[in-house]
C-alpha cells in the first residue's frame, strides 16, 4: 500500500494542518463524510476513543453548511449578488462571515468537549458582551441574578420581587435534597406549576423559559420541571464564570471549531481527505461497509454524516430563515457593544417560534474595521418567511448589505441499529450550541450502546497529555 502526504492545508490563525490519503482500498472503523462542525467534533471524540478514522468531505473548505465564508467577494459569489462589495466594506479578507450562527455558553457542554479533548489549544474566544430579550418592540437586558432582578427595568416592583425569590429558588435547588425542594417533585411538578407557585406573569414567563432556559417553543411548560431547572442554573453559572454573558465566541469564525476538532483527530491517527466526491454508500445486506470515492472504496464498520448525502434516509421536518446583515453600528439600545444575543420570544410576536439575533464584529476578527455582522433567524411558520423576521431585521436598521438564505430541516428515520449509517439533524435556528451538543450525545450513544461520558474523556486526555492536560 502506498501511502502520500498531501500538501498543509491552510487552516489559520494556528497553522497547517497535515492529513494522509492511501492509494488503494483501506479499512476504517469509522467513516465521516463532511466536515460540518458536528460531523468534525464526533470524528475527534472517536479518534481519541481509539476508534480509526476517515473523514471525506466534497468542499474544499470545513464546515460545510456551517462554514465561516472569507473573503467577503467569495459570500457575494455564494448568495448570487451582482458584482463586488463596495470599497466601504474594507478588504475582503477581513472578513469571515458564519453562514450559521451559534455561540458557546460558557458553563455549556460544547465548552466540555473542548477543554476535555485539548481543542482549546488551537483556539481563540472572546465573551459575548450583552444577553437580550425583545418586549413590546423593546430590547431589555435578560435579568438572570437576584440582583439584576431587583434593578430591571423590564418588570414592575412586586413582579422583581417574586422573580427574585424564584431565582433564590432555582439556586438553591438540589435534586437529592428534599429540603431545597419547597415541596416540589422535580419528575412530576411541571414548569407551568413551578411559575404559579411563584406568581410570575407571561412576560416574565416568557423571558425566563426563552432566554434563560433556551426553550424554542412553550411545550415545556407542561413537561416535569427539571430540565427547565438545571437550564436555567446552567445560563446563571455560565454567566457567572466571566460577568458580561453567558456567551463565548471564537476569534475568526465558527469556522476553526471543526478545524480544531480535526487537529484533534489527526493527532490519534484521523485521516481527512478534502475536496474528495462521494460517489456512493455500499451496503452489504443492508448495512454499510464502505464508501466509494473516486472509483476506490474506503471500508467501515460504521458510518457518520449528514443529510444531503443520504436523502432517503430522512424526512424533511421544517425549514429556517437565516438573514445575514452587514452593518456599520452596533445594534441600538445595547450600550454600543461590539457583540450581544437578542431573542425574541414567540409570544412577543404572535408566533409559535422564537425570533433570534446575534451580533458580533470587528474585534472579533471576521468583520474590516469598524463593521458588524448581525443574523437573524427564526424557524418558517409560513409563506413569507421575509415578513416573519422582521421584527429582528427592524431592530437592525440602517442595513448596508442582507443575504438571505431559507434552508430545509432535516432529521433521520434511519436510527442506525440496522444499517449502521448514523445522520445528524439539520442545524436548527438556535443561537446556541446546547441543541447541537444534544445531537452529538443521541449520535454517540446510537453508535457505541452507551451515553457519552465526560469523565471517561478526562481520563483519556490525561493518559495522552499527561500534566499538559491541566
Amino acid at each position: 500500500m502506498v501511502i502520500e502526504i498531501s500538501k498543509p492545508l491552510n487552516v489559520s490563525p494556528s497553522g497547517p494542518l497535515w492529513f494522509l490519503y492511501c492509494t488503494h482500498c483501506y479499512y476504517n472503523d469509522y467513516n465521516v463524510i463532511n466536515c460540518e462542525a458536528l460531523e468534525c467534533i464526533l470524528s475527534g471524540i472517536m479518534s481519541v476513543k481509539g476508534k480509526k478514522v476517515l473523514h471525506m468531505d466534497r468542499n474544499s473548505y470545513y464546515g460545510g453548511e456551517s462554514a465561516s465564508i472569507t473573503p467577503l467577494e467569495d459570500l457575494y459569489k455564494r448568495f448570487s449578488l451582482p458584482g463586488s462589495p463596495p470599497e466601504s466594506m474594507g478588504k475582503g479578507r477581513d472578513w469571515n462571515v458564519d453562514l450559521v450562527p451559534k455561540f458557546l455558553m460558557a458553563n455549556g457542554q460544547l465548552v466540555r468537549m473542548l477543554l476535555i479533548t485539548q481543542v482549546t489549544r488551537y483556539l481563540d474566544f472572546k465573551v459575548i458582551e450583552g444577553s437580550y430579550v425583545y418586549k413590546g418592540g423593546k430590547i431589555y437586558k435578560v435579568p438572570s441574578t437576584e440582583t439584576e432582578a431587583l434593578a430591571s427595568s423590564l418588570m414592575g416592583l412586586f413582579e422583581k420581587r417574586r422573580f427574585r425569590k424564584f431565582l433564590v429558588f432555582v439556586a438553591n435547588f438540589d435534586e437529592n435534597d428534599p429540603k431545597t425542594m419547597e415541596g416540589v417533585d422535580p419528575k412530576k411538578t411541571t414548569m407551568r406549576a413551578i411559575f404559579q407557585k411563584f406568581s410570575l406573569g407571561q412576560e416574565v414567563i416568557d423571558f425566563t423559559g426563552h432566554s434563560l432556559a433556551l426553550y424554542r417553543t412553550d411545550e415545556y411548560l407542561d413537561l416535569p420541571c427539571l430540565d427547565a431547572i438545571n437550564r436555567i442554573k446552567l445560563y446563571s453559572e455560565s454567566l457567572a464564570r466571566y460577568g458580561k454573558s453567558p456567551y463565548l465566541y471564537p476569534l475568526y469564525g465558527l469556522g476553526e471549531l471543526p478545524q480544531g476538532f480535526a487537529r484533534l483527530s489527526a493527532i490519534f491517527g484521523g485521516t481527512y481527505m478534502l475536496n474528495k466526491s462521494v460517489e456512493e454508500i455500499v451496503m452489504e445486506n443492508g448495512k454499510v461497509v464502505g464508501v466509494k470515492s473516486e472509483g476506490e472504496i474506503a471500508k467501515c464498520k460504521q458510518l457518520i454524516c449528514d443529510p444531503s448525502y443520504v436523502m432517503d434516509r430522512v424526512k424533511k421536518v421544517g425549514q429556517v430563515i437565516r438573514v445575514i446583515c452587514i452593518m456599520s453600528h452596533p445594534i441600538a439600545n445595547t450600550g454600543d457593544i461590539n457583540s450581544c444575543q437578542i431573542i425574541i420570544p414567540q409570544n412577543q410576536v404572535n408566533r409559535k417560534h422564537d425570533i433570534y439575533v446575534c451580533m458580533i464584529s470587528f474585534a472579533h476578527n471576521v468583520a474590516a474595521s469598524g463593521k458588524y455582522i448581525a443574523i437573524a433567524s427564526t424557524t418558517v411558520e409560513t409563506n413569507d418567511p421575509e415578513k416573519e423576521i422582521k421584527p429582528a431585521l427592524d431592530l437592525l436598521e440602517p442595513i448596508e448589505q442582507k443575504f438571505v438564505s431559507i434552508s430545509d430541516l432535516y432529521e433521520p428515520t434511519d436510527v442506525g441499529t440496522e444499517s449502521q449509517i448514523f445522520i445528524s439533524r439539520s442545524y436548527d435556528a438556535t443561537t446556541h450550541f446546547e441543541t447541537t451538543c444534544d445531537d452529538i450525545k443521541d449520535i454517540y450513544k446510537r453508535m457505541t450502546g452507551s451515553d457519552f461520558d465526560f469523565a471517561e474523556m478526562e481520563r483519556r486526555k490525561q493518559d495522552v497529555f499527561g500534566d499538559a492536560a491541566e
